[in-house]
């Protein structure tokens, strides 16, 4: 058992709290992570608001750091390894992972709902009492124990703050391109939404090759800075009619690809009013369950449109988290400039009252970045450990 800090959410709307936790070894299958940096995501404000989050609980899903001690049987990473963290681990066995499609398997959402690891329990406590894990990473911490599946090795030569931006909007983003709507190159493509997400769509189709990517968003420092992302037009939806626009920068046809990452569902309406027969519409952002969408009936059949939900951009972690370090790597991806901020533990707090700010820039992330702790050496089959920050 070691005690490290912690920033823990004990109830609904209520400030984290800067506190010591335990932390106990990690068993069969998983991994002790020294946090070095971890991404607050609005996802992150969805749970500190949702009364059906578990509390105590320790949030953090977009993490970065160094393996320091394995459990039996782990044999993807070893102590030392810089690692990405993906908070959507994935069996490997069912019907979906041994066709590809790992994004579909539905091994974690179990344990993440009940704020446990896979096998149902919490590595997590305070003076003898339990506290919950966040989307199997718990990453707003100095430390985290997380499945083998989650951790993805990464090149040494890649910075932190960057590593931790990879494992949700990033891959996320990235994924919806060239996964999901599979982007060809010179095709025309539509982004809704450009928040953290989005501006990696516009990545993931810039990269893909796209020779016209249209920015649709309603505010105008996010479609100002989109132009720096790669989009070559924008729609401010608030003043235009986002479909109609559309049609006109493509020929009066509609663009090939429309990527919705807004979470609305007028927006998927309008990306599939603005998209040309044949075209394909992903839709990324989640919707409320009270939301419906609304497309014309009248020669739906004649108009060869695909219509696509995608969870996760459709991502494989092992394999596109290192392709998007490469690409960073290689000057092609941007990252450095999805980097909002960067405080401590302790300043947590700062950078979820910014989401709360209508005028606040959300192109990005701030970052959390832990000060270098001295640590153990390998520990073997998850035994027992006293590791004091």
């Amino acid at each position: 058992m070691m005690k490290m800090k912690a920033a823990v959410m004990t109830g609904v709307n209520a400030p984290l709290e800067i506190l010591a936790v335990d932390l106990a070894a990690p068993k069969a299958n998983e991994v002790l992570v020294k946090i070095e940096a971890t991404g607050v995501c609005h996802s992150d404000l969805n749970a500190l608001e949702d009364p059906s989050t578990p509390t105590p609980t320790i949030l953090g899903h977009e993490g970065a750091g160094i393996v320091t001690a394995v459990g039996l049987n782990v044999k993807t990473v070893k102590v030392g390894d810089k690692v990405a963290l993906s908070w959507v681990p994935y069996c490997g066995t069912c019907e979906f992972c041994v066709t590809g499609a790992v994004h579909l398997c539905d091994s974690a959402f179990g344990p993440m709902f009940n704020g446990t690891l896979l096998d149902g329990t919490s590595r997590l406590s305070k003076d003898g009492e339990l506290v919950f894990h966040n989307s199997l990473l718990s990453t707003f911490a100095e430390y985290a124990v997380v499945p083998e599946m989650s951790c993805i090795k990464l090149p040494d030569e890649m910075p932190m703050a960057q590593v931790s931006l990879i494992g949700c909007g990033v891959a996320t983003g990235y994924g919806a391109a060239v996964n999901a709507a599979k982007v060809t190159p010179g095709s025309t493509v539509a982004v809704f939404g450009i928040g953290g997400v989005g501006i990696n769509a516009i990545q993931g189709a810039r990269i893909a090759g796209a020779s016209k990517i249209i920015a649709c968003d309603v505010k105008p420092a996010n479609l100002e800075l989109a132009k720096t992302f790669g989009a070559t037009h924008t729609i401010n939806v608030a003043s235009e009619e986002a479909s109609e626009a559309l049609k006109a920068l493509t020929g009066g046809h509609g663009v090939h690809f429309a990527i919705d990452c807004s979470g609305h569902t007028k927006a998927t309406e309008s990306a599939w009013n603005g998209t040309r027969k044949g075209g394909t519409v992903v839709v990324v952002g989640a919707f409320n369950p009270s939301m419906s969408i609304s497309l014309p009936g009248g020669g739906f059949h004649r108009v060869g449109k695909i219509l696509k939900g995608s969870f996760y951009g459709d991502t494989q972690p092992f394999r596109d988290f290192p392709k998007i370090a490469q690409l960073y790597l290689d000057g092609k991806f941007m990252l450095d400039e999805l980097i909002l901020g960067r405080m401590q533990l302790d300043d947590i707090n700062e950078a979820f009252q910014s989401f709360h700010d209508c005028n606040c820039v959300n192109v990005g992330r701030s970052v959390i970045e832990f000060p270098s702790i001295a640590s153990q050496d390998s520990l073997e089959n998850g035994d027992e450990f006293d590791i004091v920050s």
